[in-house]
C-alpha cells in the first residue's frame, strides 16, 4: 500500500484528505482535517493577504505535513483557489507551501486551481458516493455547487452542461454587505442583488434549465445541512449524502442569516470561525434554492466530498 495526500487551501479554511492505496487500487481513509484560517480575510478590500492570516495557514500547514510524515506520506497535491487568485502578495503564501510541502516531495508547493478546474475537481469528489443517495453522477442534469468562502462554483453533468466560477462567497459576500449583527434587511437587500447579478452572468455559462438533480458541497452546506438535521453535534456520516428539501435548506438559511454571531455560537454544529461569515452562505443558498424551486427541483443532496477527494484521485492517478 502506499499513502497520499491532498490539501486544499480555500478562502476560509485549509482541508487536509489522507488515504492509503491498496494494491488492487482501493482507497483507504486515513486522515480528514479541516482548520479554519480565514486566509480571504480583507483581501477583498485590500487585494493582499493579512499576515496574521498567513500566520495561521502557516501553522495549519506545518501540522497537516507533521501528520503526512507520521502516515508515511509519499506524494502530495495542493490546490490553492479563490483568494491566492486575487491576492497582490501570494508569493509569500506559495513559498510557504514549498517549504512545507517540500517535507513530503522535493519541489512540491501548491498550485493555483481556475475557478473551472475547481468547479470540475468538485464535480469530481462530489459524485463519488451518489449512488447511496439514489443519484448517479452519470446522470444528465447533475448539477454540483461548490459554496466557498471568495467563490462559487457551478458544473453541470460534469462539465457538458457548463462550468462556471463566479465571485459570490460567504466570506467575501459577509464582508462586502453584511456589516451589521445581525445584518439589516437592507444590507441582506443589497447582497441578494449582488448574488441575483451573479446568477445572470453564470447562466452565460452554464445550463440551468437542463438541470434536474442538486448537489451542494463545503462548509456551509454541511452546516446548514446539520441545521436542518437538527444534529446535536456535527456528524458528517449523518449529512453525507442527505437528501433535504429545498424549503427546508431555504428556510433554515433564512433564520441563521437574521442570527446574530452570538446565537449561531450557541450552536456545537456550527464551527466558531464559520459562524461570523457563514451569513452570506445563507444569502447564496436562499438565491439557489429559490432558483431551482421554481424550476420544479424539491431536493437537494449535500456531500461531505468535494475538490479535495478530486485532488486526491489525481495524485493517485499520477502514480499508477
Amino acid at each position: 500500500m502506499s499513502a497520499f495526500a491532498a490539501v486544499d487551501c480555500g478562502t476560509n479554511s485549509i482541508r487536509l484528505l489522507i488515504s492509503d492505496v491498496g494494491t488492487d487500487g482501493t482507497l483507504t481513509e486515513l486522515d480528514r482535517e479541516n482548520i479554519i484560517v480565514r486566509l480571504g480575510q480583507g483581501v477583498d478590500a485590500t487585494g493582499r493577504f493579512a499576515d496574521e492570516a498567513l500566520q495561521r495557514v502557516d501553522a495549519a500547514l506545518a501540522h497537516y505535513t507533521d501528520r503526512m510524515v507520521e502516515a508515511g506520506v509519499t506524494d502530495v497535491i495542493m490546490g490553492a483557489t479563490s483568494a491566492t487568485r486575487d491576492a497582490g502578495n501570494r508569493g509569500q503564501f506559495f513559498d510557504m507551501t514549498a517549504r512545507h510541502l517540500g517535507r513530503i516531495r522535493p519541489g512540491a508547493r501548491a498550485e493555483v486551481i481556475s475557478g473551472v478546474r475547481e468547479a470540475e475537481l468538485s464535480f469530481a469528489g462530489a459524485v463519488l458516493d451518489l449512488d447511496r443517495g439514489g443519484i448517479s453522477g452519470r446522470d444528465s442534469g447533475v448539477l454540483v455547487m461548490d459554496l466557498g468562502g471568495g467563490s462559487t462554483e457551478f458544473v453541470v453533468d460534469a462539465g457538458s452542461g457548463g462550468v462556471c466560477s463566479t465571485r459570490m462567497g460567504c466570506v467575501r459576500l459577509t464582508e462586502r454587505f453584511l456589516h451589521s449583527d445581525p445584518p439589516t434587511a437592507q444590507e441582506i437587500g443589497e447582497a441578494g442583488r449582488y448574488v441575483a447579478d451573479q446568477l445572470v452572468q453564470a447562466s452565460a455559462d452554464v445550463d440551468f434549465t437542463r438541470v434536474t438533480r442538486v448537489v451542494g458541497v463545503a462548509g456551509t452546506m454541511t452546516t446548514l445541512a446539520a441545521l436542518h438535521l437538527g444534529l446535536e453535534s456535527y456528524d458528517p456520516d449523518r449529512t453525507h449524502m442527505a437528501v433535504i428539501p429545498l424549503e427546508g435548506l431555504r428556510a433554515t438559511a433564512r433564520r441563521v442569516l437574521a442570527d446574530s454571531v452570538a446565537a449561531r455560537n450557541t450552536s456545537s454544529v456550527v464551527d466558531p470561525g464559520r459562524a461570523d461569515v457563514i451569513g452570506g452562505g445563507c444569502v447564496i443558498v436562499d438565491a439557489v434554492a429559490t432558483r431551482f424551486l421554481e424550476q420544479g427541483i424539491r431536493t437537494i443532496t449535500v456531500s461531505e466530498k468535494d475538490i479535495l477527494d478530486g485532488l486526491l484521485a489525481e495524485v493517485v492517478e499520477r502514480n499508477r
